[in-house]
């Protein structure tokens, strides 16, 4: 028996939007250096990046709300207009102060709506026999920008200012809304009345899936936070250089064996992931070079690789057909939570002498401890769960 087919029009054109989306958000790693040059310190730095989580948090409701009750196509157009406006407006921004703040919330309100949007239409329209996979191979999308998106940033700033960088944001951002609107209406059950973000906020089921996305995300806040500020301060190579090595690294698994965890199961393949990306903070507190910095991006992408696609699919088939839209905004708010959390906390270990190997030593205890809650809290509430 044939296949049933992953690569069709509708998952083409969602993956441009995707990846175009991802390359404008994802150049904005470098904004630890605008805010620095500013004046600020590493909790500042921290607060101000990790705002954008905490406004990706506040809309993710409202998101999954509209998707389920208005489609999926309304609002991929709106926040996508929405992502264009906020890459402008850092135009305006001259100081650490109130206006910085709303810019990030803009931005967040953004990204937050963008992304819970284009992943649930991607989870609409890929087979549900293959949906790992093909949620893996989606997120492909959106991986190459955290490649790109800091190689980007590397060479706009080599021959230019943070003021072009934003700039050329808002020009990817204004494609990236143009090839979404192309973009169909996905076909969907409509027959069972959505429930809502708060009711899959407590499904029993679900909540084991929810913690250990906070504990992954708080440690990538460690990454998407620090790392511009971290390379700069000990001299060890660049941004597009880890990012590089890490999307490269989940590229390659998600291509080559995206279809791992439908086979063997997806937890077979979970919890090694999630040492892996433990191991990826361990080797950024010891590296002294770029050796050291690719190697830990390749062991951040064997752990990213494999986590996210395998927490979204067990989110899509436990969450209540009609409440997938909520269900998959909860899920990406759940890595806001980890990053908006991650950001100012992990600052603070870092402290005002900015020790960033020990805050990176901090951060490889919480993917562990996060898959150690996950297996004792899933097996209570899915004892049949393999």
């Amino acid at each position: 028996m044939p296949k049933e087919r992953i690569l069709t029009v509708p998952f083409f054109l969602a993956s441009l939007a995707n990846l175009l989306h991802g390359l404008s958000v994802f150049a904005f790693l470098h904004l630890p250096g605008f805010v620095e040059d500013m004046g600020a310190t590493p909790s500042v730095v921290g607060i101000v990046f990790g705002t954008l989580s905490g406004a990706a948090m506040v809309i993710r409701p409202f998101a999954g709300k509209a998707m389920d009750t208005g489609g999926r196509r309304l609002v991929i157009l709106a926040a996508g207009a929405l992502h264009v406006v906020a890459c402008l407006l850092y135009l305006t921004v001259s100081s650490v102060g109130p206006w910085i703040f709303i810019v990030r919330s803009i931005h967040g309100f953004a990204q937050g709506s963008l992304f819970s949007v284009l992943f649930t239409y991607a989870a609409d329209i890929v087979p549900a026999s293959r949906r790992s996979e093909g949620i893996g191979y989606f997120g492909v999308s959106g991986m190459l920008p955290m490649a790109l998106g800091g190689l980007m940033g590397d060479i706009v700033l080599k021959y230019g200012t943070y003021q072009t960088l934003f700039v050329v944001t808002a020009i990817v951002a204004a494609i990236a809304l143009a090839s979404s609107a192309l973009l169909p209406e996905p076909k969907r059950d409509r027959s069972q009345v959505p429930r809502g973000f708060f009711s899959a906020l407590g499904q029993r089921d679900l909540v084991p899936i929810w913690v250990a996305g906070i504990f992954f995300a708080t440690a990538l806040a460690g990454v998407f936070t620090f790392i511009k500020n971290f390379v700069a301060a000990e001299e060890i190579g660049t941004v597009g250089i880890f990012f590089t090595a890490y999307a490269a690294t989940t590229i390659a698994l998600r291509i080559g064996l995206g279809w791992l965890p439908d086979r063997l199961g997806p937890l077979w393949v979970f919890y090694p992931c999630m040492i892996a990306f433990s191991g990826a903070m361990i080797a950024l507190s010891v590296a002294q070079g770029v050796p050291g910095l690719v190697v830990a991006g390749v062991l951040a992408g064997c752990g990213h690789g494999f986590v996210f696609p395998i927490l979204s699919t067990l989110v899509v088939e436990r969450a209540n057909p009609a409440d997938r839209g909520s269900a998959v905004s909860l899920f990406t708010a759940v890595f806001d939570v980890g990053i908006f959390v991650g950001g100012p906390l992990l600052g603070w270990v870092a402290g005002p002498g900015e020790d960033y190997r020990f805050m990176y030593v901090a951060a490889a205890t919480l993917p562990v401890a996060g898959a150690m809650l996950f297996g004792v809290w899933d097996r209570r509430v899915r004892p049949a769960v393999a």
